[in-house]
């Protein structure tokens, strides 16, 4: 690192390149601006006049245009200039800004939301993940390298919860006489000026260097097995998980409780909190239990308290409740991407992790539509007891299957 750099070394890890401290604060800033998307869409998008059917339509839109691109950038990125990739992802974020400040009726916001980076979850599910990520393996080796995601995933977590205490915004502006629907314009042409901001961070990016060419793809082998199986149960959880994405959870606590923005954002800071924090202590967990247990007896918890807060009769009990889900429900992100390396040779590891991402990115984009007709249709804890009914279905039958598996 440079002399001229000294600011950026809190950020980075000893050994990593300079570069990555643009791909930390990139990835911060869309985490904040998803922060806060996650709370407003349905609030926006009930007040433009479209129902909860159409929110959960454009929630699916989003995950679906989020999928499909990711896979592009998979099988079709390697032929176009790395240089250009992120600058065009993030006028992309700029472009989805302006459409959802710009349109006001159905049509034109699904094709914006499936085109766009809109994310209603919690998690990082744009086309930015797959670019960043490449670069961020180049920045650094070994020790460096996993310090150096551990500080950009826990920074995007982080950025997210405090983005959704700015959910609150639209609302305290509109007390001092702005138009409430104008206000809550503003904050997607933020979100679109964020991204402005994000083209000029990534548009001065090196050209990143090439010193071999890229190692060709194993196919599966012997371990096909064990992950095609994988990959039935991690969709059958991406499919419930998509049932209470953020948005939704979001809409389910306007409609059953009038919860308000403001208390709305404030909630989600909290579980935001407990998630980042939550998934620091994964590792820890497992290596005193080891990964299938510490996926199980975190998730399967978190999934009763998930039922238990649709049935909750009042608003104080259901946000305990699902604040409590939130300090056990992620805890086996880590762990499930680390047992699928574990379970598998060294030379099928990048297509285990191609096998059993895909068909959880298009099992999560599905659900979500199908979550807004069921609270169109006044089922409100439907969704709720359902996609708690499947991941304990699904926690049931990773431990079953998979408990004497033995891990490399």
């Amino acid at each position: 690192m440079t002399d001229a750099e000294p600011r950026r070394s809190w950020l980075l890890p000893p050994g990593a390149e300079p570069v990555a401290w643009a791909l930390i604060i990139g990835r911060a800033l869309r985490a904040f601006c998803d922060g806060y998307v996650a709370v407003l869409l349905p609030a926006y998008l009930l007040a433009l006049g479209l129902g909860t059917w159409e929110v959960g339509v454009l929630s699916t839109a989003t995950l679906l245009g989020s999928a499909l691109a990711t896979l592009a950038v998979g099988a079709w990125g390697h032929r176009l200039a790395q240089r250009l990739l992120l600058p065009t992802a993030a006028l992309l974020m700029v472009v989805t800004g302006l459409g959802f400040t710009g349109f006001s009726s159905f049509w034109p916001l699904l094709l914006v939301a499936f085109v766009g980076t809109l994310n209603p979850g919690a998690g990082d599910v744009s086309v930015f993940l797959p670019l960043e990520h490449a670069r961020l393996a180049a920045a650094a080796q070994g020790e460096s390298r996993t310090a150096l995601f551990a500080r950009y995933t826990f920074l995007g977590a982080l950025c997210a919860a405090l983005g959704s205490l700015a959910a609150a915004l639209p609302d305290l502006v509109a007390g001092a006489g702005i138009d409430r629907l104008t206000a809550l314009r503003g904050m997607f042409l933020v979100y679109a000026g964020v991204g402005l901001g994000i083209w000029w961070l990534y548009r001065r990016l090196p050209q990143p260097t090439r010193e071999a060419p890229p190692p060709t793809p194993e196919r599966l082998g012997p371990s096909r097995p064990i992950v095609l199986r994988l990959a039935a149960l991690f969709a059958v959880d991406a499919f419930a998980g998509g049932l209470v994405v953020n948005a939704l959870l979001a809409l389910w606590l306007f409609e059953r409780f009038g919860l308000g923005l403001a208390a709305a954002g404030h909630f989600f800071f909290w579980a935001g909190l407990a998630t980042a924090f939550s998934q620091l202590a994964a590792p820890w967990v497992a290596r005193r239990i080891g990964l299938v247990n510490t996926m199980v007896l975190t998730h399967l918890p978190s999934n009763l308290l998930l039922i238990l807060a649709a049935l909750a009769p009042s608003l104080g009990l259901a946000l305990t409740l699902l604040i409590l889900r939130a300090l056990l429900s992620q805890m086996d992100v880590p762990t499930r991407s680390a047992f699928v390396m574990a379970v598998v040779t060294p030379p099928e590891r990048a297509a285990a992790a191609s096998l059993t991402v895909v068909p959880r990115s298009l099992a999560a984009a599905v659900s979500p539509a199908l979550g807004g007709a069921l609270f169109a249709a006044g089922w409100l804890a439907t969704p709720l007891v359902a996609a708690g009914a499947l991941k304990i279905a699904y926690d049931l039958a990773l431990w079953w299957g998979f408990r004497q598996v033995p891990v490399r």
